[in-house]
């Protein structure tokens, strides 16, 4: 495999703009910890090995555990994650796979859980990631090793 084009170099204005949604979300003041396990989950649905590869270990930096990042693939079958982690994950997944809608149940129950403000937190985080997705699998960003 090899990299397509840069699209930070070709198109700066693009990715930028790109970044300006990053860096929303990033400074929204949601959970650190929270939004790389939105963004681990989302790449994971997507198969995006760069972002796997990037979001794995930013999430250890934030105190995030081995074993929770390894379960996160099969987060409704324990009891490691919190209700406001399950009913954000939830949604991300909602989210990454719009063929099938976000339904008003899943919204419902993460604007009880987590609030509106939230609520609206966490869909942008997975659109984020979600771009961030097409982008890396699109252009065939090769993860570090």
């Amino acid at each position: 495999m090899e990299t397509r084009i840069k699209i930070q170099n070709v198109e700066p204005d693009a990715f930028k703009a790109l970044y300006t949604l990053e860096n929303y979300v990033r400074n929204s003041g949601l959970d650190k910890s929270l939004y790389e396990l939105i963004k681990i989950r989302a790449s994971q649905i997507n198969g995006c090995a760069f972002c796997l590869n990037m979001h794995t270990k930013d999430a250890r930096k934030f105190g995030e555990t081995e074993q929770r990042i390894y379960l996160l693939n099969a987060w409704q079958e324990t009891n490691s994650f919190t209700k406001q982690e399950r009913a954000a994950l939830k949604l991300t997944e909602e989210v990454t796979d719009i063929r099938g809608r976000v339904s008003d149940q899943t919204y419902n129950e993460a604007v009880i859980i987590l609030g509106e403000k939230t609520t609206a937190k966490v869909v942008m985080a997975a659109i984020a990631i979600n771009a961030w997705n097409r982008l890396a699998i699109t252009t065939i960003m090769l993860p570090e090793e």
